[in-house]
């Protein structure tokens, strides 16, 4: 099944050529195709699969072209890439274009997820508090900012009732690219403010 895998990567190759210079590697049980570290078709037993995304979406769902599928722990996965049939091989420039398209859509989705900072990228903020946040339902970087530092801190607090005013400064921080400790006097201030007041407010409540 090797060698048949490597005829069709070749002639994956000889077909695909005019997107640019294809390399391939072991992947899932296959192998990949990409242009500039771009995964954009796999081959596995044989088989060619392009990526699917929504300018092809019309085509595959046509033909009904099954999805790539391997077993992962006794159960089938698929990946979001369709079955290339004979009849779309004898059609060498449809299979250009679904190809073309392919690549597209994988270098958009790959300029998005390098363009999102991680949470620990950001300033103040460590791979352990990243992990607080996440399990706190704050995932990344869009999800900080429209919840800010407050509403962070007090999820954070529900499952760490000793997180004190500096993961507060942090977390403002981190939404505005300061250190903790360049936080602006008027930010600062109303922060101490806000935590000193729901800290009595507690004390209160005791």
């Amino acid at each position: 099944m090797k060698s048949v895998s490597f005829n069709r990567i070749h002639q994956s190759l000889e077909y695909l050529a005019p997107l640019g210079h294809i390399r391939y590697r072991a992947h899932f049980g296959g192998y990949s195709l990409s242009i500039d570290d771009t995964v954009f078709a796999m081959v596995a037993d044989g088989e060619l699969y392009l990526r699917a995304c929504e300018e092809s979406a019309p085509y595959h769902a046509a033909r009904q072209a099954p999805l790539l599928s391997f077993q992962k722990r006794g159960r089938s996965v698929s990946l979001n890439y369709y079955f290339v049939d004979e009849s779309l091989w004898r059609d060498r420039p449809l299979l250009l274009q679904l190809s073309s398209q392919s690549l597209a859509a994988a270098r958009d989705e790959k300029l998005q997820r390098d363009n999102q900072h991680r949470l620990k990228d950001l300033p103040n903020l460590s791979f352990q508090l990243e992990l607080l946040l996440c399990e706190a339902g704050v995932k990344d970087e869009k999800t900080l900012r429209i919840l800010g530092a407050k509403v962070c801190w007090l999820r954070l607090r529900q499952m760490n009732k000793q997180l004190g005013i500096k993961v507060l400064f942090a977390l403002e921080g981190a939404i505005i690219g300061l250190h903790e400790a360049a936080l602006p006097a008027l930010k600062r201030q109303e922060l101490i403010d806000w935590y000193n007041e729901l800290s009595d407010k507690k004390s209160r409540e005791r």
